[in-house]
């Protein structure tokens, strides 16, 4: 897959950070790296990352949005008392959630939850702009510090 999105160069990057934040499950980061590491200008990546990134999400927080309280009690079998504890957190900490949509596997989820709970849509997309921006500044500046030895990192 990595292949294909090479082929294509930022608009590859682009999608694959896109459907990363919706659909398919695999790491925009490792491809967004590989990319650089193949000579994408890290600049660039950078914004053909998080733009994709970021359009996944809101496309995430869609999908929430035509969801209804009686649909996920029937077909996932969720009780109102669980969707009222999310609500609980959702209306306390509001769209600042969304900030954190770029973390792996839950941040798909929360921006579903945001979209599901109707969060503000104008803060939510700006909070989570921004959290995927730094997401992949990230990248971006252990790249430019460490080039390919950003290959050898374990972070756990």
């Amino acid at each position: 897959m990595v292949e294909l999105i090479q082929d294509y160069g930022f608009l590859g990057l682009f999608m694959g950070a896109f459907l990363a934040a919706t659909v398919i499950p695999f790491s925009s980061d490792i491809l967004m790296v590989g990319m650089m590491l193949g000579g994408m200008n890290p600049i660039l990546a950078f914004f053909a990352a998080t733009l994709g990134n970021w359009l996944g999400g809101l496309t995430s927080y869609y999908v929430g949005h035509l969801g209804r309280w009686d649909w996920i009690e029937r077909w996932f079998r969720v009780k109102e008392e669980s969707l009222l504890r999310q609500k609980h957190w959702i209306d306390k900490y509001g769209s600042i959630i969304a900030f954190f949509s770029w973390v792996p596997f839950a941040g798909d989820l929360l921006a579903v939850a945001l979209g599901f709970y109707r969060v503000n849509f104008t803060k939510t997309a700006l909070y989570m702009l921004a959290g995927k921006a730094v997401r992949f500044a990230f990248w971006v500046l252990l790249y430019h510090l460490f080039g390919e030895a950003i290959l050898e990192f374990k972070f756990l």
